[in-house]
């Protein structure tokens, strides 16, 4: 063994929570174990080194392809209804019908590649030509116009056309991965060290974020389509040769899908029967899914309208990613000792912290965020937190889902999100209408969501408690 890796291993021990879950504690002092996995400390390691180099091309994509395509429909000046249809509604319906039977399929399937490989090798290249299409829509859009003739509705609808086209071929292939993903995640990494694994996850995830708003969206007015065609690139090519390396265990059998009755139509209704009863009949899993639906939705108006927003105050986009890089930067600095706290005190708990602080934060900015200095104060704080609950509660589901089933309950939370964000983007672009572009209501309907989220989260750390509490929590099937 190599002494990084003594000292990784002595790391990882000395930092392990004081009770972790018995299935997954380490038989030897030197092996890790996942299921029908065993890790060495280097085997432990090259995962980690996969799985993060894996998240950092997919938090590329993230961090992205978000900002630039606001900043392009903003740039074809489209109506804020229209906006937020696009940018929160759209993906939310896409969430809606095709989680649910990418998750159920995903947990049942068995293959020579595992259970979750098989679908993010068919994801990531359709997700990557949606990149591609969007980077090009400032070349297509017009070429469209020309080729309709008298018949174009006009150039800026060709362009908007080809945009949508290219931005739901992105949605549903980026969709239909994230519940797969996380799933792997859940398949691989040793529980108890999952939070760490988040936490680092994290880091990642902001060190993308720094280095796109601090080096490269302040030039995304010159050169939007040369930007997203190398990240798409990028991203196709790095994530596709993660999948190729990452390897899975093996799976007990899945359930039968119908009681033997032949036909798709009544195996595709069995299969509904199974996933509606088994993660919705339990009141504890439905307050689970409000509070992940809330705290979700919490951190969204701000999110989606954060550059019309710094539009409106004639904030500029340099100082705008500068605002967001210093937010990076300070989240960097937390994720680690964010995601150790969560092993050693739950993700719930921390959870709860993080969504009372977001909810003072939120109340701060609906009352002062009227020039770019505040907003500029309210946007860095809104990130910092936001980011803190992200990072302490992005293991939440796993430590709350049963294992076997982890990717079918993930997507169950995702219906209800779904579901609620398809009407919260368009209902808050209409109130900015209306009002007369008055944006600062972006933090009254957050922090409104956050208190909801404290409710659910109460709600549901009183049943953990009595499930077993941290130590000896067993999810109810």
């Amino acid at each position: 063994m190599q002494p990084s890796d003594s000292l990784l291993l002595l790391f990882l021990v000395l930092s392990s929570p004081a009770s972790p879950p018995p299935l997954e504690t380490p038989a030897r002092s030197h092996v890790w174990r996942a299921g029908t996995l065993t890790y060495t400390t280097g085997g432990l390691v090259a995962l980690f080194l996969l799985l993060l180099w894996g998240d950092f091309c997919w938090s590329m994509r993230d961090r992205s392809v978000g900002p630039m395509a606001q900043w392009y429909l903003k740039h074809l000046d489209v109506p804020n209804l229209l906006f937020a249809l696009l940018i929160s509604t759209f993906p939310a319906v896409v969430g809606l019908l095709l989680g649910p039977v990418i998750s159920y399929k995903s947990d049942r399937h068995r293959g020579p590649l595992g259970r979750r490989i098989p679908f993010l090798l068919v994801t990531t290249p359709i997700a990557a030509f949606g990149m591609l299409g969007l980077g090009l829509c400032p070349v297509l859009g017009p070429m469209l116009h020309q080729a309709l003739g008298f018949v174009s509705p006009g150039e800026k609808i060709a362009t908007l056309i080809c945009f949508g086209l290219f931005w739901a071929a992105f949605e549903f292939a980026t969709i239909a991965a994230s519940a797969v993903f996380n799933g792997l995640i859940n398949d691989v990494v040793p529980a108890p060290l999952l939070g760490r694994f988040y936490g680092l996850f994290r880091a990642v995830s902001l060190l993308d974020g720094i280095i796109f708003n601090r080096w490269i969206f302040g030039h995304v007015d010159e050169n939007y389509t040369v930007i997203l065609v190398v990240i798409a690139v990028f991203y196709g090519a790095g994530f596709l040769w993660v999948c190729r390396k990452v390897k899975e265990g093996d799976y007990p059998s899945p359930p039968p899908e119908s009681n033997g009755a032949p036909g798709p139509l009544v195996g595709f209704i069995g299969g509904a029967r199974s996933y509606f009863s088994e993660c919705f009949r339990r009141p504890y899993y439905v307050w689970v899914f409000m509070l992940l639906t809330a705290a979700n939705l919490c951190f969204m108006p701000v999110n989606t309208f954060s550059i019309p927003y710094a539009r409106s105050l004639d904030m500029s986009m340099e100082t705008y990613g500068g605002c967001l890089a210093l937010t990076f930067t300070i989240s960097l600095l937390l994720a680690y000792p964010l995601g150790w706290l969560a092993d050693l005190f739950h993700p719930l708990r921390m959870g709860l912290v993080c969504l009372l602080g977001y909810m003072g934060v939120m109340a701060w900015g609906a009352v002062f965020a009227r020039d770019p200095h505040s907003f500029a104060v309210a946007l860095v704080l809104h990130g910092v937190l936001s980011g803190c609950y992200a990072t302490s509660a992005a293991s939440l589901g796993l430590r709350l889902f049963p294992k076997s089933k982890y990717a079918q309950f993930a997507s169950a939370a995702g219906i209800m999100v779904s579901t609620c964000g398809m009407a919260l983007g368009p209902l808050i672009g209409m109130l900015i209408d209306f009002s007369g572009n008055r944006y600062y209501y972006t933090f009254t309907v957050g922090c409104a969501l956050s208190m909801a989220a404290l409710v659910a989260a109460w709600h549901v750390h009183r049943k953990f408690m009595r499930l077993g509490g941290p130590r000896n929590y067993t999810p109810p099937l």
